[in-house]
């Protein structure tokens, strides 16, 4: 299983439930998670999706606890099993 299956799958699933789910850069700053998930009812949440069984770098940890801080829920995404548990626990209501 590759990083892009999973990314594809979680952007459907997302979509599926009436959200948006957006690819996320920040210029100037390395580390962020790759997507921002926008759910119906203003849940947000961050995803970093990786292969499986890979693990998130230094700097993206570290990304993780900045956003952690301030009141956002970011996961590490690393098969297509953990999408539903995921986007259950980030809500939103249904459209």
């Amino acid at each position: 299983m590759r990083e892009k299956m999973i990314e594809s799958r979680l952007v459907q699933e997302v979509q599926s439930r009436g959200g948006l789910c957006w690819k996320f850069t920040s210029p100037g700053t390395d580390g962020v998670p790759d997507r921002i998930v926008l759910m119906p009812g203003g849940k947000i949440a961050f995803v970093e999706v990786k292969a499986p069984g890979e693990k998130m770098r230094a700097l993206q940890i570290r990304r993780k606890q900045q956003l952690e801080r301030v009141g956002f829920s970011v996961y590490c995404l690393d098969s297509l099993e953990q999408i539903r548990p995921i986007l259950d626990e980030v809500g939103g209501e249904t459209p």
